[in-house]
């Protein structure tokens, strides 16, 4: 099987191990800290940034976005009524407007701040851009949290899931983001309770069970971290 190059709260990561979990595959998981630019990992990634798949024919796939496109093309027409990206143009516009909201528009607004700021800076030197976190950095990802929660509140109160009637890589990519902050405490789920039931919906899966047993070293999750009925 594959390897798959990824940081545990890397979403864009958990986006990606979400779907190989929930078309049964199981790659090797290689741990890659981005900030170390390895020169190995920069030969298989110039980007330098995870996710990044590595088949056993040796395509790299970088990237969770060309990824989720890779493995719909070479995998989804074997998953008979469980493909993640519609057959319909109409369907498929719609899951990858989605998938740019919260593999760009999310993450640049509150996942990549929060990660960066809580874990990712107790892991690096000062050299590489570690220390305290910047406290207006994780204001402004509170802040910013609290209408992305909104607008997940209002689809899913039109729609079963987040751009239809089925689970698609849209619910999977929100979901990945979601977990992190959530880790985090960040959430405030009290706020929408629409949206807070259709995470609980996806949490239960199977294909989520590996990311509610990451933990960054001294530093537990919340409470609610990995309580399916929270």
């Amino acid at each position: 099987m594959a390897n798959l190059y990824h940081f545990p709260f890397c979403a864009n990561s958990r986006f990606v191990r979400l779907i190989l979990a929930e078309m049964g595959l199981e790659p090797t998981l290689i741990e890659e800290r981005a900030w170390d630019r390895r020169d190995e990992f920069l030969l298989i990634n110039p980007a330098g940034t995870t996710p990044v798949l590595l088949e056993q024919s040796g395509t790299v796939v970088p990237g969770a976005g060309i990824i989720a496109e890779y493995l719909d093309e070479t995998r989804g027409l074997g998953l008979s009524g469980r493909r993640l990206l519609p057959e319909d143009p109409t369907g498929r516009v719609e899951v990858r407007r989605l998938l740019d909201w919260f593999l760009v528009k999310f993450e640049g607004e509150v996942t990549g701040y929060l990660v960066a700021e809580k874990i990712a800076k107790r892991f690096m030197s000062a050299h590489q851009g570690g220390g305290p976190p910047d406290m207006n950095a994780i204001r402004a990802a509170r802040t910013n949290v609290r209408y992305h929660l909104k607008y997940i509140g209002y689809l899913i109160a039109r729609r079963r899931w987040l751009a239809g009637d089925d689970l698609s890589y849209a619910d999977l990519a929100a979901a990945a983001h979601l977990s992190c902050v959530d880790y985090l405490g960040d959430v405030p789920w009290e706020e929408d309770e629409m949206a807070r039931n259709w995470y609980a919906r996806v949490k239960s899966r199977p294909s989520f069970r590996s990311l509610l047993a990451d933990r960054v070293a001294g530093m537990p999750p919340a409470a609610h971290y990995a309580d399916l009925d929270f």
